[in-house]
C-alpha cells in the first residue's frame, strides 16, 4: 500500500509544471501554453478506452462562454477570478469522479486531467498582476453537468482556448522581448 502511494506521488510529481517559477513563461510564450494543453491527447486517449464514455456520475462543467465586449470591461483580477473559479469548478468534479474507482483507462485519464487542470490553476494563482482590489473567484453562469467524458474534455478545452487564452493575450503587453 506505502510502495503504492509512493509509485501514485512520484507518477504526480512528474506530471506537474514548474508552474509556481513560471508563470511569465506561460504568458509571453504561446509554445508554452500550447505544449501545456494536452486535451488532444487526452481526447486520443479517451478512444483506447474501449468504449467507455460516460462517466457513473454528472460532472459540472465550467462556463465557456466568452461574450467579448462583457469580457474586456473586466478587470483582469475579475477575469483570473471567473476563469479559477471555473479550473476550481472542474478539479472537484473530477476528483469527486475519481473516487469512484472507475475501470483503469478512465482512472489514468482522469488523473491526468486533473493533473493538468492543478498545472493550470497553479500557473494562474501565481501570476502576478498589477495592483487592483482583490476579487473573489466567481463564475460567470449556472453551470452543467454532464456524464461524457467527451463532453467533458471538448468543454475544458473550450476553456483553455476560449477565456485562458484571450486572457493570456490580453497580458501579453506586460512582455519584454528581446
Amino acid at each position: 500500500m506505502a510502495l503504492s502511494r509512493l509509485l501514485l506521488l512520484c507518477m504526480v510529481a512528474s506530471e506537474v509544471w514548474d508552474a509556481e517559477t513560471k508563470p511569465i513563461d506561460f504568458v509571453c510564450n504561446r509554445a508554452t501554453r500550447r505544449a501545456m494543453n494536452i486535451v488532444a491527447e487526452m481526447e486520443s486517449a479517451l478512444s483506447d478506452c474501449n468504449g467507455v464514455m460516460t462517466l457513473s456520475t454528472p460532472v459540472p462543467l465550467p462556463c465557456t462562454e466568452l461574450h467579448v465586449a462583457s469580457w474586456e470591461n473586466k478587470s483582469n483580477q475579475e477575469k483570473r477570478g471567473d476563469i479559477a473559479a471555473s479550473f476550481r469548478l472542474l478539479i472537484e468534479g473530477v476528483k469527486a469522479v475519481r473516487a469512484l474507482n472507475h475501470p483503469g483507462c478512465v482512472a489514468s485519464l482522469l488523473q491526468k486531467l486533473e493533473n493538468n487542470i492543478n498545472n493550470y490553476l497553479l500557473i494562474l494563482t501565481h501570476l502576478q498582476l498589477s495592483q487592483g482590489p482583490v476579487v473573489s473567484p466567481s463564475l460567470s453562469c449556472v453551470p452543467r453537468s454532464s456524464q461524457s467524458l467527451s463532453t467533458l474534455l471538448l468543454r475544458y478545452k473550450q476553456l483553455i482556448s476560449g477565456k485562458l487564452e484571450q486572457f493570456m493575450i490580453n497580458l501579453e503587453d506586460s512582455c519584454t522581448y528581446q
